[in-house]
């Protein structure tokens, strides 16, 4: 992230030149964004600084949250960002003037597009395995920019051919309302992650795990909830064991879940998990075969999935 808050400062400098060069409002709108790239990676890397800090009194599941809030900042300042853009470009339909220089213009807005896609690149594969949402979040706002500089350079190619400089315009139009799009989407991604919302990626990834590999032992699962605290996942639900179990050999069956979940996943994962009594309807899903207290007949193995796992409630084969 300081690599990239590095380069941001040399590419805002060199559209801001091009612009001074060429008088392109689709230039100057390209400018406008690196300054929200600026603005938004500068608030991305304290986030990042503040995420990691270990968990304390004041913040027991840690401060991973921030990242979210970083990701809502960056939306919010993209949209402005489009916004402005969009403005100036309506303007200028109003109050046309020609354009200079639009070769140089042209080469610049092609080396800070080749750029920004490289910076784009390595910040969300590297997000992606770190699960750091402020990372990706800025590699998704650098590759809209990139997709604005390749418009633009199409752009400007018309313009230098045809000399038809309400190109200019257009390009300023279309690209603010591509930004909005992109800023909106980063706002509504961060309310998300910030309410909770359930990720059924995961969720559907941990019951695939669970029913490939859970034990015999492990009547049931219910009461499930997966909650994202920046690169940690906490994972709640409830187990349903053997009544007649020690508190020992209870232990065991959590932890055997919690390093089964841990192994299958890259993300850091905390489970907190509660451990139920088995009932005797507990018996027509119970696949024990060497089960002494056995009230009932086994009926069937219940398969796992989003319907039944997620409510709080125990389950039977009907």
């Amino acid at each position: 992230m300081k690599l990239v808050l590095a380069i941001s400062f040399v590419l805002m400098g060199l559209k801001f030149l091009a612009y001074y060069l060429t008088h392109s409002n689709a230039i100057l709108t390209d400018a406008i964004e690196s300054i929200v790239n600026i603005l938004a990676g500068s608030f991305a890397l304290y986030s990042l600084y503040y995420a990691a800090k270990p968990k304390d009194e004041d913040h027991p599941y840690g401060h991973g949250k921030i990242e979210f809030l970083s990701t809502g900042v960056e939306g919010g300042m993209v949209t402005l960002a489009g916004a402005a853009m969009l403005i100036k470009g309506i303007a200028s339909v109003f109050s046309p003037h020609d354009l200079e220089n639009v070769d140089i213009g042209l080469a610049i807005s092609v080396f800070s597009g080749l750029v920004n896609f490289l910076l784009a690149r390595v910040l969300i594969k590297k997000g992606t395995a770190l699960h750091s949402s402020t990372m990706v979040a800025d590699g998704k706002h650098l590759l809209t920019d990139t997709w604005s500089s390749v418009g633009l350079v199409i752009g400007l190619i018309v313009i230098y051919f045809t000399h038809l400089f309400w190109i200019d315009y257009v390009i300023t139009i279309g690209l603010g309302i591509l930004i909005i799009y992109t800023g909106i989407n980063l706002v509504k991604e961060s309310i998300f992650n910030l309410l909770d919302k359930a990720d059924v990626g995961k969720i559907e990834h941990l019951i695939s795990v669970l029913n490939t590999k859970r034990n015999p032992s492990w009547i049931d699962i219910h009461n499930l909830r997966v909650v994202k605290y920046g690169s940690v996942v906490h994972v709640d639900c409830h187990m349903t064991l053997p009544w007649y179990y020690t508190l020992e050999e209870s232990h065991r069956e959590v932890d055997d879940l919690d390093k089964l979940a841990t192994i299958e996943f890259s993300h850091e994962i905390e489970f907190f998990i509660h451990a139920d009594p088995c009932l005797p309807k507990s018996c027509s899903i119970c696949e024990m075969k060497d089960c002494k207290v056995r009230k009932n007949d086994f009926v069937k193995r219940l398969e796992w999935n989003m319907s039944n796992v997620l409510p709080d409630t125990k389950h039977t084969a009907s």
